[in-house]
């Protein structure tokens, strides 16, 4: 709507944003997807139990509802997907009101003015992105050296660099000593000396695992150090019949490993033998520009391979002109040795849906060379990917000579 005129629409005033609007479209839609959850219980005839569950023991759960009425439930299996909560630290303590979590900005009434945000990883960066554009002052710190610590180290720089044109204030290598009260309601200390004050602040430093008053002690479930529970690959726990599924178990925290960890538990109770295959699971990630990838990172690539890169910036295709959506490139790591495809980082529009043809390559193992192969539709943002893997053997044709 900013960019309107880019396209031809002139509007008669600048856009108007309404908060309240777009939370209750959040709310509406978030109805709708559990209200069709709900459906599909009634459908494959799964009896559903509203309420707080407490494991008894290995074939028994106990739960009590709000009017703290109790149903004994039996099973010969049970599975633990009671998922993760945002993770808090000692010297921002959250309130709910000044210091607050994604969760609770979700039902905020208003935007504030300004807002610190504690964490650059996933949802830091997101909703740095999305404060951004809705002209809230967004500064943030990160504890480590760079934005999106997990993803290729380009692939930061990339983001780091939209996130200063979006004007947000980033801060790494970085602590928060201490938060109080400020002139614009909060004032917080920072490790590099440097004070900073918004009217809020967003804590998102992580997620920790809901297992807390359930049983899991008295049932003998085993955890992990970090408070996570401890399975092996068919997602079972130590206890035979018990199984944990999702954010719980602590390996990836992603709501679509949990479906894939789901259908091996149910394999395995129904007698199957199912284990986990993560390969070539992708990333996504939802700021401004997306970000997703899969595979390797380059550097974690060149601890065991002989690593080759390849590049495209998305201002060279004719579909990035034409949604006026440039910024970004798809980059393909491979190994020099076989040509196999390591990893493949995408920085731009759409590259959350984009990143799955690379995907589909790197779970079935193929080359760079089969990847570039592949003849996609024009114009369309994922001709970067191909033309990514052309250009770590020289031969992208829409890119300028590679000289020896």
């Amino acid at each position: 709507m900013k960019r309107a005129g880019d396209y031809g629409i002139r509007l008669s005033e600048p856009p108007i944003y309404d908060w309240l609007a777009m939370r209750a479209r959040k709310d509406k839609i978030v109805a709708l997807m559990v209200g069709g959850i709900g459906q599909l219980f009634k459908s494959h005839g799964v009896k559903h139990f509203n309420g707080f569950g407490k494991i008894v023991d290995g074939n028994h759960v106990l739960v009590t509802d709000d009017d703290n009425r109790e149903t004994r439930i039996k099973g010969a299996n049970i599975i633990i997907a009671t998922g993760s909560r945002a993770l808090s630290i000692p010297s921002v303590p959250i309130d709910g009101h000044r210091v607050v979590t994604s969760d609770h900005m979700f039902e905020a009434e208003n935007l504030p003015e300004s807002i610190l945000i504690i964490g650059a990883g996933v949802i830091g960066c997101e909703w740095a992105c999305m404060m951004a554009l809705l002209d809230v002052e967004v500064s943030m710190v990160e504890m480590l050296d760079r934005a999106l610590p997990m993803e290729d180290a380009g692939v930061s720089r990339l983001i780091e660099r939209e996130l200063k044109k979006l004007k947000v204030s980033l801060y790494t290598g970085t602590k928060v000593d201490s938060i109080g009260p400020g002139p614009q309601g909060l004032q917080a200390q920072l490790s590099n000396g440097k004070t900073v004050e918004a009217g809020q602040a967003l804590v998102a430093v992580g997620r920790a695992f809901n297992t807390g008053e359930m049983g899991l002690d008295r049932a003998g479930v085993v955890l992990n150090r970090n408070g996570s529970i401890m399975t092996d690959s068919r997602m079972r726990t130590n206890i035979e019949n018990i199984y944990a599924i999702g954010d719980v178990r602590g390996e990836i925290l992603l709501a679509y490993t949990a479906v894939h960890d789901g259908a091996v538990a149910v394999d395995n109770c129904l007698g199957e033998k199912s284990a986990k295959d993560y390969a070539g699971v992708p990333s996504v990630i939802f700021t401004y520009p997306e970000v997703a990838s899969v595979g390797l990172t380059e550097d974690v690539a060149a601890k065991d391979f002989d690593v080759a890169i390849g590049k495209f910036p998305l201002r060279t295709l004719g579909k990035a002109h034409a949604e006026n959506e440039i910024q970004g490139e798809v980059k393909v790591v491979g190994d020099k040795k076989t040509d196999r495809l390591l990893g493949v980082h995408i920085v731009g529009a759409h590259a959350t849906e984009v990143i799955h043809t690379a995907a589909l390559a790197i779970r079935h193992k193929l080359t760079v060379t089969q990847l570039g192969e592949l003849i996609f539709g024009h114009p369309v943002i994922s001709e970067a990917v191909m033309e990514a893997a052309h250009d770590l053997h020289g031969r992208s044709v829409h890119l300028a000579r590679k000289r020896p």
